[in-house]
């Protein structure tokens, strides 16, 4: 296809299946600081993925989701799209498809995965929900349902999972773009989940048989914890005032009430937003005492140090980034330019890969 053709149907898809107001169309931030020329330019390990979303390893095998409704895996430069075979007929609506993606604990043995998904129910209305998934050869095969009934609309699922320190698996939901449920403890939308893997609900969640562990989130899209266990979340504001919380159990963390500095009673102003500007942050990493925040309509990679509080773009030459991994050895990430909002070039999108040594120190 041509290039000007692409453009061309790329712009039409932005025009028709996004708002003024959505995640990742709002104007553009000013620059945060840049410390990105000593690092280096990153690997690319694979190409051409479509519309990636999550980022798993397991061994030397990168696993990647794709909201159309695959898993890419790529073992020792071999790539395989993987089908996902689900129970439930898969959303395209705009931000919506295949999104969260979890491996077990014990993976290797077990060849299960967690998966989180916006699937079409009956009268166009689209629901998401929280399954476990079985890898059979080539291929992926729904198993169980965890949670089912998460809301969902043309917008904001959240859609992030992680397994927590403490063995639990944790999901961030969106508000729908029905704002007042974020403050509703009987919805699940607008919130962090907290679950046991079997899909019940820990005893000591803070909210009596209740997934909540925390309210009054927008569009959360990314989960990490520290080295001391602290859970940190990356959130979509309105308007801007994009979000980094830390997140204390059964916290109320105000949206639709206040934003930025805002204050009120009992509600939890974030640890740093991004004021008037935008950063449309998604995928969050930890690592060395820093936060690495995968940007979409920031257009980079950010580094925020926990304690001196400073942010800075450590790269910006991969366009829209979805998500961000670390292990023992690497910084992963994936750009997000082929979801109908970016502007992709012919091989992408792309997994990268950063070592860790050229990021200690880096934060002046």
């Amino acid at each position: 296809m041509k290039r000007w053709l692409l453009f061309f149907l790329m712009a039409a898809l932005i025009l028709t299946g996004c708002n003024g107001k959505e995640e990742d169309s709002k104007t553009g931030p000013k620059p945060d600081k840049e410390v990105a020329g000593a690092l280096g330019d990153p690997k690319v390990l694979v190409t051409n993925l479509h519309s990636p979303w999550s980022i798993q390893k397991d061994g030397d095998t990168m696993y990647v989701s794709e909201r159309t409704g695959s898993i890419v895996e790529w073992d020792k430069g071999k790539l395989t799209r993987q089908p996902v075979e689900l129970k439930k007929t898969l959303s395209s609506k705009a931000e919506a498809g295949l999104l969260g993606f979890a491996l077990t604990p014990d993976f290797s043995e077990s060849r299960r995965a967690y998966a989180y998904y916006t699937y079409e129910g009956g009268s166009g209305k689209s629901i998401n929900r929280i399954v476990s998934l079985q890898k059979v050869d080539d291929g992926w095969r729904e198993r169980e349902t965890l949670i089912d009934g998460i809301p969902s609309g043309d917008f904001h699922h959240g859609g992030r999972l992680k397994l927590g320190p403490d063995g639990s698996l944790y999901a961030t939901t969106g508000d729908a773009k029905k704002p007042e449920i974020a403050q509703k403890i009987d919805s699940l939308g607008g919130k962090i989940l907290r679950m046991n893997l079997d899909g019940t609900i820990p005893k000591d969640n803070p909210f009596g048989n209740s997934y909540v562990y925390s309210y009054g989130h927008r569009n959360p899209q990314g989960l990490a914890w520290d080295d001391a266990g602290t859970l940190y979340e990356s959130e979509h504001g309105d308007s801007a005032h994009d979000e980094i919380n830390e997140i204390d159990p059964g916290k109320n963390y105000g949206w639709p009430e206040i934003e930025g500095d805002q204050q009120k009673p009992d509600m939890i102003k974030p640890l740093t937003h991004s004021g008037e500007n935008t950063w449309a942050p998604s995928g969050l990493a930890h690592f060395d005492g820093k936060l690495y925040i995968a940007a979409l309509r920031g257009e980079s990679l950010k580094q925020y140090d926990i304690q001196s509080r400073e942010m800075a773009d450590i790269f910006t030459n991969a366009g829209r980034i979805r998500d961000v991994y670390v292990d023992e050895e690497f910084l992963y990430f994936i750009s997000n330019n082929t979801d109908g909002r970016g502007n992709p070039d012919e091989k992408d999108d792309k997994l990268y890969r950063l070592p860790l040594s050229r990021l200690k120190g880096n934060m002046p």
